[in-house]
């Protein structure tokens, strides 16, 4: 079986993990402070508060800039339910615009017609590793008088003319096993704002900068110097995991072009795409996964529901019409392209594909 993710971990990980259980500081502590300072030399911004996972991040981020009832939040439908679940922890409430058919990210086109007196902010999501359109949003957002968030959890060394994903508003990363790189469980906020970084750690440890002195409501979302051990680890390899993913993609992008039915994925100019999924597109999306599955390729649909269509979001009122995410939702498909598949795996995965063509022709 080739599977649609695996984390790449070896005894460098193992022995990393070691020394902290070895030195008696396994929660939050100086290897927390090395990640943190390490993360945000690589996003080159000026500050990086690490918590306990993606989720964490972006509700951390969005508490750090006041967001909170009343409040509307801009952001994409087509993502993990974590993106708006976020925004509805503050008490505010999520707003969805729709996305762009090739790079499947928010389509800065439509984000004006959504503001409202109540708007706060635009969350995009740079889906699947391909960058959204940030200078346009950087410019709305400007225009607006609106936080910009980025969802970069799917996104590590995405770049958008040269500059890193996290770095155009605050980012908020994950690190959960199947991301391109991992702390086992984990997220990290990435800001310039002082001010924000400073609230970000308040909200992460019950709102104390001082310990037994609690200035704001918080929570416990630290993260344990046993995952920023890894983390540190996985952030060295990150250029080498990121450029396996690209080549992989390149590969598949060459031996599925002739495929009637797929649309392989399309980089937009001056993004850099990092490939956390390869997604297809595929009339017969359904009939395409369970094929490779019989044949031993794994493969992935994220997402087959949009978030404005899940139950609990149905019973809030949500009964938007989306129909670039919803038609998007029936077609995707995420093929493996983790550093851990070989070329022969992709030759494998092509020539399965091609087969599957043949027999649908």
């Amino acid at each position: 079986m080739i599977p649609i993710a695996k984390p790449q971990l070896d005894e460098a990980e193992i022995e990393a993990v070691s020394d902290v259980l070895r030195s008696g500081i396994i929660a939050e502590g100086p290897r927390v402070a090395e990640f943190e300072q390490a993360f945000a030399e690589y996003t080159g911004t000026e500050y990086a508060v690490a918590v306990n996972s993606g989720t964490a991040a972006l509700h951390a981020a969005l508490l750090a800039h006041g967001i909170g009832k009343g409040d509307e939040v801009i952001t994409s439908s087509f993502s993990f339910i974590a993106t708006a679940n976020s925004v509805l922890f503050t008490g505010a409430r999520p707003v969805f615009a729709d996305i762009r058919p090739d790079s499947f990210n928010l389509d800065p086109h439509l984000i004006e017609e959504k503001i409202t007196p109540a708007t706060k902010a635009i969350m995009p999501v740079h889906l699947y590793g391909h960058p959204a359109d940030m200078g346009a949003m950087a410019e709305i957002a400007e225009d607006h008088d609106l936080v910009l968030i980025e969802d970069a959890c799917q996104a590590h060394g995405a770049t958008y003319n040269g500059k890193k994903a996290g770095s155009f508003g605050t980012g908020a990363f994950s690190f959960y096993p199947t991301k391109n790189m991992t702390t086992s469980e984990g997220g990290i906020i990435t800001t310039n704002s002082k001010e924000i970084a400073e609230k970000a750690r308040m909200i992460r440890a019950h709102g104390s900068k001082q310990r037994y002195l609690h200035e704001m409501l918080g929570y416990n979302l630290r993260m344990t110097d046993i995952s920023a051990a890894i983390g540190m680890v996985q952030l060295k390899r990150l250029p080498d995991y990121i450029e396996a993913r690209q080549r992989n993609a390149k590969m598949l992008n060459e031996g599925l072009k002739s495929i009637g039915g797929v649309e392989c994925p399309v980089v937009r100019g001056n993004c850099g795409h990092v490939f956390h999924q390869y997604t297809i597109r595929a009339r017969k999306r359904d009939q395409l996964a369970d094929y490779l599955k019989e044949k031993g390729i794994g493969s992935g649909i994220y997402y087959p529901i949009p978030i404005h269509r899940q139950p609990y979001y149905k019973e809030l009122g949500y009964n938007d019409t989306l129909m670039v995410t919803e038609k998007a939702s029936r077609e995707v498909l995420s093929l493996p392209v983790h550093p851990g598949v070989t070329k022969d795996d992709i030759n494998t995965i092509c020539t399965i594909m091609n087969d599957w063509s043949e027999t649908e022709c």
